[in-house]
């Protein structure tokens, strides 16, 4: 995993077409922006992972997908 900091209003690129930008930092909360091709999908990890489950495809381990599972019931 590669950690950076930035600021508000900083920017990191993933490749040439991915931006990822920090919009505001608010005590804990940190808000984002990510700019990126339309071909290319863009999920909260957790729905990420609940569309993935429901496909049949990659289940999410230990406590996430506990947390899941939790919430589909």
């Amino acid at each position: 995993m590669l950690v950076l900091t930035r600021k508000s209003n900083q920017s990191i690129m993933i490749g040439d077409d991915i931006e990822i930008t920090v919009l505001s930092i608010m005590g804990e909360k940190v808000r984002i922006g990510i700019q990126a091709p339309r071909e290319i999908p863009v999920f909260r990890k957790e729905v990420y992972l609940e569309i993935q489950a429901e496909r049949g495809e990659v289940r999410a381990a230990g406590p996430v997908q506990e947390a899941l599972d939790k919430l589909s019931t």
